[in-house]
């Protein structure tokens, strides 16, 4: 698949990986639609960017991934502006938790129900036009099971287990969302690599840990590959493409991950609920 000329929208594209995956595409011949909360921040990486290629077309959609109304705005401007592709990339670990507007906690807003709102609303135009979806997964995934009871995670405190149930939301409901278009959905993950997703930790183990996890861990833009092999292959039911050492390190390789039918149904139906309820 050649992605010259081809528009390609990114959430998240400052941060993380962001960057490095905007200059890969852009070095592909991609445009791009840069799709982050903080609108000066994206706006002067679309400016640093066009130095570099001055002949792309990058333009700017605000989203606040914890603002349904923002979310919902974004969305309707993307489909406006017609993507091909549709990467969310955005994410939040371990932040200052809060309900939303809207009833839901924030790290499970931002991580579940705003790209999962947004990717079904701009799935029939994307599959008219051929494109794909490519959402991030995580290995954070497996630390827990979905508590159906407490959906959100709301009551839990720990950060690797609200971030994997919000993960595990994300990934198994667009399983099932796209099971008879697989064609169209890739779920990737990039591994462990150092990004400011890893500044959650205390000041003092973050000092101790900077350096080595720069050294061990795939740098971002190596990491941001897989994202790209998303745009070229889809994946099937309960697979993704990953780095193929442990998860960890090495060039992207498609592996099948371990889900169960009833959960992937109960998560599914309640993503669909959560839809209905905003749409």
């Amino acid at each position: 698949m050649d992605i010259k000329g081809k528009t390609i929208a990114i959430t998240g594209s400052t941060g993380g990986i962001g960057i490095p995956l905007c200059k890969e595409l852009l070095k592909r011949g991609a445009n791009l639609i840069l799709v982050d909360r903080n609108k000066s921040k994206s706006l002067n990486l679309r400016e640093l960017l066009l130095k570099e290629f001055i002949n792309a077309e990058i333009t700017h959609v605000t989203a606040d991934m914890a603002d349904i109304n923002s979310v919902k705005k974004a969305t309707d401007e993307l489909i406006n502006l017609e993507p091909d592709f549709f990467i969310h990339n955005a994410g939040a670990y371990s932040i200052p938790r809060f309900i939303t507007e809207n009833g839901y906690d924030n790290v499970f807003h931002i991580n579940f129900v705003a790209p999962y709102y947004m990717i079904k609303k701009l799935a029939p135009m994307i599959k008219e036009k051929g494109g794909r979806i490519i959402a991030t997964g995580s290995i954070a995934h497996r630390y827990s099971k979905s508590d159906i009871k407490d959906f959100d995670f709301r009551t839990y405190k720990k950060a690797s287990l609200v971030y994997g149930n919000a993960k595990r939301f994300l990934m198994f409901s667009l399983y099932e969302l796209f099971k008879n278009d697989s064609e169209m959905l890739s779920i990737v993950h990039p591994g462990i690599t150092f990004t400011g997703i890893t500044n959650h930790y205390p000041k003092l183990i973050y000092f101790l840990i900077k350096y080595p996890m720069k050294i061990i861990f795939m740098k971002p833009k190596k990491a941001c590959l897989t994202t790209v092999e998303g745009i070229y292959n889809s994946t099937p039911y309960s697979y993704w493409i990953g780095p193929k050492i442990f998860d960890i390190w090495g060039k992207p390789k498609l592996s099948k991950i371990k889900t169960d039918n009833n959960e992937v149904i109960e998560i599914f139906n309640k993503a669909e609920e959560i839809y209905n309820a905003e749409n």
